[in-house]
């Protein structure tokens, strides 16, 4: 390979890694120059490897970024649906002065460990608004669970903290049984769900959930909304605690 041509490669390495595109004219080369380009490209990284690495990190960041910008927008523009829906159940404090929203689906296994999270957040802070939107993706099951799981809110919306901490507590996987026995332990006879989801179906509430998830661009459960962020997968108490406290701080979630 010539000075010439190991320059062009150089520099076509170094702005491949900072994702900056060269003239066309540079890369105007003669079927020699291409494949010594290659050999040179590809020695470089066999010799290199771990700068594949950044190079994969530096693009999950700038998904990361990009799918947080087109989160911001929908949250802008569909707060009442995503902070104030009439489908969705509020535990901690109605009136709080952080809202925290969280999707989950009652056979989520990491919703099911996020349970934890959400009890230790609400124990510790007397102020948090915590908003529970119901998000079954994960199966017919599940979408049968979330429906007695809408009707026993309307039938005890008193009780559904207890109804939700034991239904998605527990060890068997959610089902239209499972949900209707935990119902049954709280004093919600199958006849009254069965005669409210028959009153007042679903449907609208999972549709909602549905799009507004599309919207902000969830893929999995649990996922949360904070203040402008959405908070994709599980990350923990100390990590919601933090967005929390920054929201009261500065008004963000990262001041």
């Amino acid at each position: 390979m010539n000075f010439s041509t190991k320059m062009i490669a150089a520099g076509a390495l170094a702005a491949f890694m900072a994702g900056v595109s060269l003239p066309q004219n540079a890369l105007a080369l003669d079927q020699k120059q291409k494949d010594e380009f290659g050999a040179f490209i590809k020695e470089y990284l066999l010799a290199n490897p771990e700068i594949m690495l950044e190079v994969q990190e530096a693009l999950a960041s700038k998904q990361r970024a990009k799918q947080q910008e087109a989160a911001e927008g929908a949250i802008s523009e569909n707060k009442k649906a995503i902070f104030n829906s009439k489908y969705d159940m509020v535990l901690g404090n109605p009136d709080g002065d952080v809202t925290v929203v969280e999707f989950y689906d009652y056979n989520c296994g990491y919703c099911k460990r996020a349970l934890t999270d959400m009890e230790d957040i609400l124990a510790k802070d007397k102020n948090i608004r915590f908003v529970l939107k119901e998000l079954p993706i994960l199966g017919p099951d599940s979408l049968a669970a979330h429906k007695v799981s809408a009707a026993f809110r309307l039938v005890a919306p008193e009780k559904f903290g207890e109804f939700h901490r034991a239904l998605l507590g527990g060890e068997d996987r959610a089902t239209e049984e499972t949900a209707i026995a935990v119902a049954g332990k709280l004093g919600v006879t199958e006849k009254q769900l069965r005669a409210k989801m028959e009153k007042e179906p679903h449907d609208a509430a999972v549709r909602e959930a549905y799009t507004l998830a599309n919207d902000l661009g969830i893929t999995g459960t649990p996922s949360y909304v904070i203040g402008n962020e959405a908070v994709f997968g599980a990350v923990g108490a100390e990590e919601i605690g933090t967005k929390v406290a920054n929201m009261r701080s500065c008004g963000k979630t990262a001041c």
